[in-house]
């Protein structure tokens, strides 16, 4: 019997811990993480424009997207960025967008606040651990 119980106790944190992320994914038939880690515009704009291509050549509801932006590609993904509208646009058209919260921090030290991110950017708390894990987790991977 405690063993049955800590094994459904188990189960449960995995489950919890794993999150909504899981759940959103499951069931679609291509997952894609796209790494954002410059300041360059025309690079950040080839990123979304990946993401949307992807989603119109197999449909919203067959591909997982994450774009994740960590270092100088973290400006991307504040309110204050050129990119900032459409960033929040196409969160609401199911790409995610994850900021770096280590880079954040760096940005706090240096200007005293932490970025504003844009409506609909989620964090994570190391951009590069969650490439790695979404790799593991059977995404392709792209850098443009």
């Amino acid at each position: 019997m405690r063993t049955s119980i800590r094994l459904l106790a188990s189960l449960f944190l995995a489950l919890s811990l794993f999150g909504a992320h899981a759940w959103a994914a499951e069931g679609k038939a291509h997952k894609l993480v796209i790494q954002v880690s410059t300041d360059d515009a025309r690079t950040q704009t080839i990123a979304m424009n990946n993401a949307v291509n992807l989603q119109k050549h197999y449909g919203p509801e067959n591909v997982d997207i994450e774009i994740v932006a960590y270092g100088p590609g973290l400006g991307m993904l504040t309110a204050s960025s050129d990119q900032a509208q459409r960033v929040s646009s196409l969160a609401m058209q199911d790409i995610r967008f994850s900021a770096c919260k280590n880079t954040m921090k760096k940005v706090e030290k240096k200007k005293g606040k932490l970025p504003k991110l844009a409506e609909g950017v989620g964090t994570v708390d190391a951009g590069v651990v969650r490439i790695m894990e979404l790799q593991g987790e059977g995404y392709a991977y792209i850098r443009p």
